[in-house]
């Protein structure tokens, strides 16, 4: 196949007009001692020009554009208020109209789910919120600096049943000092509270966050890696036995109730990203917008762009990339449709490495799919580096 083939066909997915988009909403009472994602703790002050600059990004879109996800994420998005709230939700509107049977996702933090924000979000078409409940147990919530308790999580698991169509629960798992029969009773709790979906992550102390400084002054210690694992196979056993679908490694959906949102990124559909480091995949081009809030701010309300890095995918690049976000995926990838899509075979991508992986016991391969197993689970992030 030649180089020009391989580009229309790895890019192919990614040409039509996006179908998903994503809105990013910076602000937080609190940065978590954990927490590295983009967003600015104690600075409501800004809320309003944020706004502001959300309008200009926006004015840049084509209006009542039709689309199939919308996913508003944090941050903590509930964390506006009332007026805020409406003022974001109008905008959302003016710009994008929900096909029919579209998912509409809000993130909330329990503390802030309010009957009346909850009715706001329904007026709007939200039909499912994601909520950070992280924990049921109240030591291990005040460890990852969390400002909620379980009754606030029953309380908004109760108000997300009556207005939205689903609900999602996170759930952290790893914490310093947890105990398997901690987490065990995490998984009891939060299967008792009937969500729709289940996201499960393993906590990780990244750099530059506030547990990564505990860590090396040595007043936190982290888990050993035996027994996050052993907590992650807990998760997916207690939660398949409880009816839920294990779709994605982190991820867990009651019967036809998986992620519409994520799923277009992990198969390599094309979505506008609005906001303070969001990122839009559009006619096979990848841009990010300034993670920091105040420059990202600055940067719309004076005409100029809030693009901080920008790149079009080479046909191989762009296809590794969906190979790995294929094999997160439990169902794998099919092979002959993986070729058709991308151009290339995986075998051609990674064929030594795949190999390797597969005698290892960490892949299967069957002649029609690619797909990680159980063991493969257990160190998938270790193994993506080699397929990239």
């Amino acid at each position: 196949m030649s180089l020009t083939a391989q580009s229309e066909r790895a890019t192919n997915a990614s040409r039509a007009s996006p179908r998903s988009v994503y809105v990013h909403v910076p602000f937080c009472r609190h940065r978590c001692g954990y927490c590295n994602f983009t967003l600015i703790a104690n600075r409501d002050d800004l809320i309003g020009r944020y706004l502001d600059a959300l309008r200009r990004e926006f004015a840049g879109l084509p209006k009542c554009s039709t689309v199939d996800t919308i996913f508003v994420g944090g941050g903590t998005p509930t964390h506006l208020s009332r007026l805020q709230s409406e003022e974001l939700l109008k905008l959302i509107a003016e710009y994008f109209a929900l096909s029919a049977g579209g998912e509409y996702s809000f993130e909330a933090n329990p503390h802030d789910v309010t009957e009346e924000k909850a009715a706001l979000l329904a007026d709007y078409g939200v039909t499912r919120l994601s909520l950070g409940a992280q924990s049921f147990d109240p030591e291990k919530l005040r460890l990852l600096e969390r400002d909620h308790d379980a009754r606030q999580i029953k309380e908004a698991t109760r108000l997300a049943a009556r207005y939205f169509h689903s609900y999602s629960l996170d759930l952290i798992f790893g914490a310093p000092h947890e105990s398997l029969k901690a987490w065990s009773d995490d998984l009891r709790k939060a299967i008792e509270l009937q969500p729709t979906h289940v996201s499960t992550y393993g906590l990780t102390i990244e750099k530059g966050t506030q547990f990564w400084n505990q860590v090396t002054k040595g007043k936190l210690t982290e888990v050993e890696e035996d027994q996050s694992a052993e907590m992650y196979e807990l998760a997916i056993d207690r939660l398949t036995e409880a009816g839920f679908e294990h779709y994605e490694v982190s991820n867990f959906a009651a019967p036809n109730q998986r992620c519409r949102h994520n799923e277009a990124y992990w198969t390599g559909k094309a979505f506008y990203g609005l906001g303070a480091g969001a990122t839009s995949f559009i006619d096979g081009r990848r841009a990010t917008n300034h993670r920091s809030t105040s420059t990202y701010i600055k940067r719309v309300l004076a005409g100029e762009s809030p693009v901080a890095e920008q790149e079009r995918l080479p046909p191989e690049n762009a296809a590794r990339e969906r190979l790995v976000f294929g094999l997160r995926r439990l169902q794998g990838i099919n092979l002959a449709e993986f070729g058709r899509d991308t151009g290339y075979t995986v075998w051609e991508l990674a064929g030594a490495e795949i190999k390797n992986f597969i005698a290892a016991g960490f892949l299967e391969e069957n002649g029609q799919s690619l797909r990680l197993t159980r063991r493969g689970l257990l160190i998938s992030d270790s193994l993506w580096p080699a397929l990239l």
